[in-house]
């Protein structure tokens, strides 16, 4: 079984980021993950946008892949995200970089950009491996 597969077949309980936002695991491999969330009326809030809190479940959902893909469990202690832009394509991809991972604790940063390679978020998030 390929790494994406086994991923999603693990990742499916986590039935908020998966089933209902729409998340998608587009690439997974040791402490690294890429996701996607294709756009639809459903992410948007009130004045028409992309809400913020769609944009932070795709980052935080692609740091639980990156820490918890065949590794020991790791949560998240502390996550800050910082918003540059609203999306201007269809489809958003979570991508997490390995800062540091050390026998307990792990730093990460993921870039959320658009399908026209937009910048739209940075989140840089501490985790707790338990």
């Amino acid at each position: 079984m390929d790494k994406i597969k086994k991923a999603k077949e693990i990742f499916i309980k986590d039935r908020y980021a998966m089933v209902t936002t729409g998340i998608d695991i587009v690439a997974v491999d040791e402490r690294y993950a890429k996701c996607s969330l294709k756009l639809d009326e459903r992410h948007l809030n009130a004045t028409g946008h992309v809400m913020g809190g769609a944009i932070f479940t795709l980052a935080d959902f692609v740091f639980a892949v990156a820490t918890n893909f065949e590794q020991p469990p790791t949560v998240t202690t502390v996550s800050q995200i910082s918003y540059m832009g609203s999306p201007k394509g269809k489809v958003l991809y979570g991508e997490s970089r390995l800062l540091k991972d050390g026998k307990r604790a792990c730093y990460y940063e993921i870039d959320i950009t658009d399908d026209l390679g937009n910048p739209v978020a940075m989140v840089s998030t501490s985790g707790m491996h338990i």
